[in-house]
């Protein structure tokens, strides 16, 4: 059974009152219905029916999306920060390991020599750093699959249910690859108008005679560059993620549903996602500078010069675990919140997640 989500300032998890009816179960998809009949609020609870679970139904602030993706994270830390951690934990160990492996049979110091080149093994620098480099794009297709996961535990959260990292995972199934094809999607179509846009500085410095017409296009054209960047990242790029994982749509479907959301809201949108980069950059940052500083520490400290880059891979994998254990959870419950959020101001679908709560009647 998917366990009820703590009401509002309560410590933990209430047993449901004598002679009540079981939770409904939580439902992957928003076209269905939890299958028992949802109970009328209790008399004098208006409030409280209104709010089942992590998030008040009805349009949400800024301060309920922070507080709701905090209280998320903190009553289900298994499925979200427990979950970012295991992936990044599993894919930042291969350089570790390779690494290791690699030190004890190769010299993998630093140093440079008199002739100004590295004086350790060139194949074995190039394997650990080049697992380094695996391990990074592993954790990179992990998070993408988190993300699913946690867009489902704020769905939950949202209609007072709790999933276990199990029934988190359980629930994306059926829509992993495609969640990856879309990341892919999206990543490479940003890629393509990033190219696009360098290539078009090709023939306006070739056919310059001086520096003007490169100075003249470039004032033009980096602000509109820079914009269209923005407007890409807000309407195509934000919202699809839950958009995929939460409807019963695919990979051009949930690029549309996260752009025709974010019609007319494209400001209020921008805003609280650059907060939230901007805040979940700067804690993971925060969060990963102690190891950062023992690692320098241990290599000025006299350690000895063929530890050294086992000692840099070692403080890397562990700085990304640590940033991805805030900066992913944090990041991807704001962005579904706000998909929520939009749906609640535009498709009434606070009445929907009402009646999936069974506060209201079907």
């Amino acid at each position: 059974m998917t366990e009820q989500f703590p009401p509002p300032g309560s410590p933990g998890q209430q047993p449901p009152p004598p002679g009540s009816q079981p939770a409904a179960p939580y439902v992957a998809s928003y076209g269905q219905q939890p299958a028992t009949v949802p109970r009328p609020a209790p008399p004098g609870m208006l409030g409280a029916a209104h709010k089942p679970g992590a998030v008040p139904l009805r349009p949400l602030t800024l301060s309920d999306m922070y507080d709701a993706a905090f209280r998320i994270i903190r009553f289900n830390p298994k499925a979200t920060v427990g979950s970012a951690v295991l992936v990044a934990a599993v894919a930042m160990a291969i350089p570790v390991l390779v690494t290791t492996f690699l030190s004890l049979g190769l010299d993998l110091s630093l140093q440079v020599d008199d002739t100004g080149e590295l004086s350790g093994d060139v194949g074995g620098l190039v394997g650990s750093l080049g697992s380094l480099g695996l391990g990074t794009a592993l954790q990179t297709i992990g998070l993408i699959l988190v993300g699913g996961m946690i867009a489902h535990v704020v769905a939950a959260a949202a209609i007072g249910r709790r999933l276990s990292l199990e029934q988190a995972w359980a629930v994306t199934r059926g829509k992993r690859w495609r969640l990856v094809g879309l990341t892919a999607t999206l990543g490479l179509t940003l890629t393509l108008i990033i190219v696009v846009y360098a290539l078009s500085w090709i023939p306006v410095v070739l056919l310059a005679d001086g520096w003007r017409e490169p100075l003249v296009y470039g004032f033009v054209s980096v602000p509109l560059f820079v914009a269209f960047v923005v407007w890409f990242w807000v309407r195509i790029y934000y919202l699809p993620v839950p958009a995929l994982m939460l409807e019963p749509v695919g990979v051009f479907g949930a690029i549309s549903r996260g752009y025709h959301l974010t019609r007319g809201a494209f400001w209020r949108t921008f805003g609280i996602a650059l907060l939230t980069v901007v805040i979940a950059q700067a804690a993971g940052t925060v969060l990963a500078l102690p190891i950062s500083f023992l690692s320098q520490a241990a290599l000025l400290g006299g350690l000895p010069s063929e530890a050294g880059l086992l000692v840099l891979v070692l403080s890397q994998a562990l700085g990304s675990v640590v940033t991805a254990a805030f900066v992913a959870p944090f990041t991807t419950a704001v962005a579904s919140l706000q998909y929520l959020d939009l749906r609640m101001r535009t498709e009434g679908h606070d009445i929907t997640l009402m009646q999936q709560a069974g506060v209201i009647g079907a």
